[in-house]
């Protein structure tokens, strides 16, 4: 079962987040293999963090709980709250799979909030702009209500990235800065 986790975080953390950074790294190290795609967000100044998104296949929604809630950050207080959602790989790859250029360019978080009945299911067409690198639906526990949509995206600025999801079918639309996380080898 694929699973999208945001940690959101706390006003003020960012030193215990730095001091934490070799013990997140080394958590996320256990679950290599069950990683689609991993990274902080960004605030308004595209510099200062401002949470972390995890995509993972886990065997069940106890596990997803443990990987968010036993996590270092969340653990110490970095993180002011967690979504914690199912998700389905529309793409059917990780974002090691991605095949354009992981270092350049504006990448983001886009999360749609649902509102009513489903909306971009499928993946979205006629956005030249955009670089999807994944792709999904958020989805209840046991898999079978849809509540929003979910990217990572690399796109020219934050309305653009806006823009790949349905207006008016979500009850908010979130844009966060974003880059592909992980070790820096």
């Amino acid at each position: 079962m694929e699973f999208l986790t945001y940690h959101r975080d706390r006003p003020g953390s960012l030193p215990l987040r730095d001091e934490l950074l070799e013990a997140h790294w080394s958590s996320m190290d256990r679950f290599e293999k069950e990683l689609i795609a991993r990274g902080p967000t960004f605030g308004p100044d595209g510099e200062t963090p401002s949470g972390s998104v995890h995509i993972v296949d886990l065997p069940d929604l106890a596990a997803a709980r443990a990987f968010a809630f036993d996590e270092p950050n969340y653990q110490a207080g970095v993180y002011r709250d967690v979504m914690l959602r199912r998700w389905r790989n529309t793409l059917g790859r990780t974002m090691w799979d991605f095949p354009g250029d992981r270092t350049g360019g504006n990448r983001f978080l886009v999360i749609g909030l649902g509102a009513g009945l489903p909306a971009d299911l499928d993946l979205p067409s006629g956005h030249d702009r955009v670089e999807l690198i994944a792709y999904g639906p958020l989805l209840s526990d046991d898999g079978t209500g849809w509540l929003g949509t979910a990217a990572l995206l690399g796109a020219p600025d934050a309305g653009t990235a806006r823009a790949i999801l349905t207006a008016g079918r979500y009850a908010d639309i979130e844009v966060h800065g974003w880059e592909f996380g992980g070790r820096r080898t």
